[in-house]
């Protein structure tokens, strides 16, 4: 019974630590989880047939610093299939790629966003990722997306009135969420619709209200943040 015990003592004590070791990183902290649901119908309908371009990142509304969450890899890189840059991509995650990395550039393959954001372009269905924060702290939500090829009457591949081609695939231009919050957890979050992304326009990259946006507004048919307690891990 003894040796039992005596074994047991280390393996107990050697537990306990995993345990400790794998929560040490969430206390103190708080979890803002970004849910969303990627339309697949839209991706299907799409000319290209591919998964939307997407970026997410907070903002600090006390300073205006701004860090990214979630970059989808295509624009962390620049990688566009022959094409030197998209800048109709996403305008605006396109202006905190350049204050996070002090370049006047876009993203490519020398200097592409931070690995630590980047991620494959989800396929359609659930996506999610987090951010760990300081419980309590203040917060806003942007969240840029574009489906290339979502052509539509008022954004043409080729319009024939105008003589001008969508020489980028775009579509119709990024749609830009936006969602002020609390880090309180248990609070559920709707971002709502802010505006669209179209770089070098005469109202600036922002504009309001929509204009000839159709489809668009469905590309992640559902979108939701969550503030959650932190997932312990051991490694």
């Amino acid at each position: 019974m003894r040796k039992i015990l005596t074994f047991s003592l280390p393996l107990v004590i050697l537990f306990g630590g995993i345990i400790l070791f794998a929560y040490r990183g969430t206390w103190g902290k708080t979890d803002i989880e970004f849910r969303i649901h990627i339309n697949e119908q839209l991706v299907l309908e799409s000319a290209f047939g591919e998964s939307p371009t997407f970026a997410i990142w907070l903002e600090d509304p006390s300073t205006g610093s701004k860090k990214t969450v979630f970059v989808t890899r295509r624009a962390a890189v620049g990688d566009w299939e022959g094409k030197a840059e998209v800048p109709v991509a996403l305008p605006q995650w396109f202006e905190v790629y350049k204050i996070e990395n002090e370049t006047k550039n876009l993203p490519n393959f020398e200097k592409p966003a931070s690995l630590a954001v980047t991620g494959a372009t989800p396929k359609p269905g659930y996506f999610i990722t987090r951010a760990r924060v300081d419980p309590g702290s203040k917060w806003i939500c942007w969240i840029e997306v574009n489906l290339s090829g979502d052509y539509n009457e008022y954004y043409q591949q080729y319009n024939q009135v105008t003589k001008i081609e969508d020489k980028y695939g775009a579509g119709q231009p990024a749609l830009l969420y936006r969602a002020k919050f609390k880090a309180v957890e248990g609070a559920v979050i709707t971002p709502d619709i802010f505006g669209m992304c179209v770089p070098d326009s005469t109202d600036g990259n922002l504009i309001q209200p929509l204009k000839g946006i159709t489809t668009a507004t469905h590309i992640f048919d559902e979108i939701s943040i969550v503030i959650v307690k932190p997932l312990p891990k051991i490694i």
